[in-house]
């Protein structure tokens, strides 16, 4: 009696592009759509601390992009091993860490800058989008994702608090990154002629103006409505 000997082919699943549709969106949808601080309202604080000229907020921009990039991926690396009681601190922890990195590399290479953003450097340990996304996303994605996840909120954020510092700095100080505009303005105009800066833009004041027209203006265009 022959016996026939049945092969089961495995079939794998193909493997996802790099960029694929999804992972594109991991990092578009935060830009405008689902953007941190204008759809969720989260990183507000910072927004308004920050934001009077554009070098430390470019600055302060570059180290959310780091800290929240670097905390998705080490908490992904991690998620498989976390005990869940303790999640919260193992995040606090890695967040921590790299926030202290950060700081420490200011401290040494960039020290006015690091006395005009310590205080509020710091303060990303407690900001919500970074904790908002390890919880979210990175606790149950794979490394890759969370890193496009982490840079897309980043960036959605990062965006916005240079958009308020443009029009701020531009406004109340009549330059942008240092570089007097107005004055430069005024030369092509003669002597007599010069544009005069608002002192509001200056207060955080200004900054709650500029950033509700920001809103408004992102809002308007998308559709999105609170419910």
């Amino acid at each position: 009696m022959s016996t026939e000997t049945a092969q089961v082919e495995e079939v794998k699943k193909p493997t996802e592009a790099l960029l694929s549709k999804r992972r594109k969106k991991l990092v578009s949808d935060p830009l405008v759509d689902d953007n941190p601080i204008t759809i969720q309202v989260l990183g507000i604080c910072s927004a308004l601390a920050v934001t009077t000229q554009m070098q430390p907020t470019l600055v302060m921009a570059i180290s959310v992009i780091f800290v929240i990039v670097m905390a998705n991926l080490t908490i992904s690396l991690l998620r498989n091993t976390i005990p869940s009681r303790v999640r919260i601190i193992v995040q606090l922890a890695v967040v921590a860490t790299l926030v202290t990195l950060v700081n420490e590399v200011l401290k040494a290479f960039a020290y006015d800058m690091y006395k005009e953003l310590s205080v509020f450097v710091g303060l990303i340990i407690t900001n919500c989008i970074v904790m908002g996304r390890l919880e979210a996303f990175a606790l149950g994605n794979k490394p890759y994702d969370a890193i496009l996840d982490g840079f897309g909120s980043a960036l959605g954020y990062s965006w916005i608090i240079l958009a308020v510092a443009f029009f701020r700095e531009l406004l109340g100080s009549g330059s942008v990154f240092g570089v007097q505009v107005y004055d430069g303005i005024s030369g092509l105009f003669g002597g007599e002629f010069s544009l005069a800066t608002n002192g509001l833009m200056v207060s955080p004041v200004g900054a709650f103006i500029i950033l509700g027209l920001i809103i408004w203006v992102q809002r308007t265009k998308t559709g999105y409505v609170e419910h």
